[in-house]
């Protein structure tokens, strides 16, 4: 048997690699994709204070700190029985608009769209920002990053830095708003609103009009169907920073709906010896292995997985792009891995409307933005991060130090999906042992559409890892071996 490897995989935020392996005949037995690293924040985190959580949880990852930021503060304020005042949230979920905005725009512009906006078959100097901007112009390019900026800027006004946040705390923020900075933040969220419909036109025009890319989005080799899930407000509509976790099925249908604190009870963890990545299931369901269909305990989460598990959006122009969605691909659910893509631009729209909606809310400046902490206890935090559903779990002791931690990242809850894609994609592209740049790109295609963060994924329980130290003497023998999980 041969293997081919693509290694390192690209444009994405972590390291990996995939494994494709060729039968005698040349074509695809198998494809995985392998996460090598190894980070083990759940393990190095216990004995730490709790209130140190949110900042040592936004370090996971620097793309997507103010996600981990609020998963965490939102475990504490259970963790210690304490329920924010409703400014504190808003101006949580205002800077959590900000992140999406900056998040959401790197994807499309800088790591997946450049599959589409420059094509899947142009050579591989050309796939990136660069040849996004010499595609679309010069005037795009800097609008793209004037607005990836302001993205950023508004959760350092409101997180005291741009990249990893300090403002959550348990109860509520440490910081509000002055007139001044909300006069900022509206000249700037009118400003997204407006780069995020341009956005969509563009991907009306050099996407949704183009019949091969939408054959392309719609091919059997890209459509996996699994079970959705993600956050949802009491009328089912997306919801980012808060609400009850839903659950569709292959049909569309609701399949459960629960509460974050009862996440351990409809969500249980696979491993496989050959990934450090987890491989989440709905214990209802059970865990088949990797495969799709209603038998098989795996779901999706992220941009396509929340329109799947909801039935709208919560603001107007992002909820009748929702349904031009729909409309245009076919009903619900749109089981096209590659309509990721779109979906998370209709979410960049919905970002920047309910900014607008927070930042003219007269409630915004209220400086009641925290209250008392009671006693030490047990906290579930679920945030909707960029990527998809985030769960961060902790249990204190009477100390307020963290006893045990158990994270559940976005990327981690999309792994079994992630190497069904890579794998059906390999196996479409790949025959008779024919293998060239272009064709591995349509199989990175696969995962990439996921904007999977494997520095958040990578996760290890017990936190063993395989290692082998060798210690040598003055004169360069060995003079021992230790191994460990080897």
């Amino acid at each position: 048997m041969r293997m081919v490897t693509i290694d390192p995989i690209t444009r994405l935020e972590g390291h990996g690699r995939i494994s494709i392996f060729l039968d005698d005949k040349g074509d695809v037995d198998n494809a995985i994709l392998q996460v090598p690293e190894l980070r083990g924040f759940e393990r190095f985190v216990k004995g730490r204070r709790a209130e140190d959580m949110p900042q040592i949880t936004s370090r996971i990852c620097g793309v997507c700190p103010v996600a981990h930021h609020f998963a965490s503060t939102k475990a504490l304020d259970a963790a210690f029985h304490v329920d924010p005042p409703s400014a504190a949230k808003k101006l949580r979920e205002l800077m959590y608009m900000g992140y999406l905005i900056y998040d959401h725009t790197l994807h499309f512009y800088y790591l997946g769209g450049p599959d589409f906006i420059v094509g899947p078959d142009a050579p591989s100097m050309k796939r990136n920002i660069l040849g996004v901007i010499e595609k679309t112009g010069l005037e795009v390019g800097r609008e793209v990053i004037k607005h990836r900026a302001y993205g950023q800027k508004i959760t350092a006004i409101l997180g005291g830095k741009a990249t990893h946040p300090v403002c959550g705390v348990p109860g509520g923020v440490s910081k509000g708003l002055n007139k001044d900075e909300v006069k900022d933040i509206k000249n700037m969220v009118d400003s997204c609103l407006k780069f995020a419909q341009f956005t969509l036109r563009l991907f009306d025009e050099i996407i949704l009009q183009n019949k091969k890319y939408v054959d392309l989005i719609l091919n059997d080799s890209y459509t996996l169907k699994t079970y959705n899930m993600g956050l949802v407000d009491e009328k089912n509509r997306v919801n980012f920073y808060d609400g009850e976790i839903r659950v569709t099925d292959q049909k569309g249908d609701e399949r459960l709906k629960f509460k974050a604190e009862d996440y351990y009870k409809n969500i249980a963890e696979h491993v496989e010896e050959w990934s450090y990545v987890k491989f989440p299931y709905l214990r209802a369901v059970g865990w088949k292995g990797l495969q799709d269909g209603g038998n098989s305990g795996v779901y999706r989460v992220g941009s396509l997985g929340r329109l799947n598990a909801s039935e709208g959006m919560a603001t107007p122009l992002a909820d009748k792009e929702y349904k031009r969605f729909y409309e245009t691909l076919g009903g619900k659910p749109v089981n096209s891995t590659l309509a990721y893509h779109w979906a998370r631009v209709i979410e960049l729209l919905y970002a920047a409307e309910r900014a607008k909606e927070l930042i003219n809310d007269p409630e915004i400046t209220s400086s009641k933005i925290k209250e008392p902490v009671g006693e030490p206890g047990e906290g579930i935090g679920v945030v909707e991060a960029a990527r998809g559903t985030l769960i961060h779990h902790y249990k204190l002791d009477k100390k307020g130090l963290i006893e045990q931690a158990n994270l559940i990242v976005a990327t981690t809850n999309n792994a079994g999906a992630i190497n069904m894609s890579i794998r059906n994609a390999a196996k479409s592209v790949i025959k008779k042992g024919h293998v060239d740049d272009s064709l591995l790109n349509m199989v990175e295609m696969a995962f990439r559409a996921y904007d999977p963060c494997f520095a958040c994924a990578t996760h290890t329980l017990p936190g063993g890892m395989p290692l082998e130290v060798n210690i040598y003497d003055h004169q360069k023998q060995l003079y021992m071996r230790l191994k460990q999980n080897l």
